[in-house]
């Protein structure tokens, strides 16, 4: 991976969950199940008709939340507040990444389908507290998810983000189109796809090692 894709890079935008934590932590599992359990409060339905709407509104709307937002007026405040109320005591300290990250020259910012407070406590059990520029949660959107263009426009017209001078990492393919299309370099963390895609510029298994190739 050459050094020189990166050396126009100002601003580093980073996703939070399976981006700056490894899946094998599995909060998602612990998210995903609070979702169905909200879902099957508000919407007075079964756990498997839950199940399949949360499922069916991520791939329609990007997240549950959009989905709930748009068909049945769900107030995404208290949603979010139950899906994320999770368990980080397994959460161990990166400071290899914390180095790596720190080590970039330039902004870095957070930019997540989450509410900001749960980036602040998840960068917290890893960690990771103090080395980013800002940190901004789909509140910041008007709610409105990756991988929505508007989504990303509203929160990179925030922080004055130049997209044509900034760097994008997600596990989410489908986040990175947009980003693509803006002008960012966009960088796949997790298993390789096995289909080639051309808004994926680079993909990694391993953040902080890529980052080292950037910085080193």
């Amino acid at each position: 991976m050459p050094k020189e894709d990166f050396s126009h890079v100002a601003t580093w935008v980073f996703d939070l969950d399976n981006t700056l934590y490894p899946p094998s932590a599995r909060l998602f599992d612990q998210i995903e199940a609070q979702m169905t359990r909200y879902v099957m409060e508000a919407l007075k339905i079964d756990q498997i008709t839950a199940d399949h709407l949360r499922d069916h509104y991520w791939h329609t709307y990007g997240t549950t939340l959009a989905g709930l937002m748009r068909e049945h007026d769900v107030d995404p405040g208290p949603y979010l507040d139950q899906v994320h109320d999770i368990d980080l005591g397994h959460l161990q300290k990166d400071p290899n990444l914390k180095a790596r990250i720190s080590a970039l020259p330039g902004r870095k910012v957070i930019y997540t389908n989450g509410p900001s407070i749960h980036a602040e406590r998840v960068t917290a059990a890893r960690g990771l507290s103090g080395i980013f520029d800002a940190v901004y949660g789909v509140e910041h959107a008007g709610f409105l998810p990756k991988p929505e263009r508007a989504a990303f426009d509203t929160v990179f017209a925030i922080d004055h983000i130049v997209p044509e001078t900034s760097a994008m990492f997600e596990d989410d393919h489908r986040n990175l189109q947009a980003p693509h299309a803006m002008g960012m370099k966009c960088v796949l963390v997790g298993p390789a796809r096995n289909e080639k895609a051309a808004h994926i510029h680079h993909q990694t298994d391993d953040l902080a090692h890529f980052l080292s190739q950037i910085i080193g």
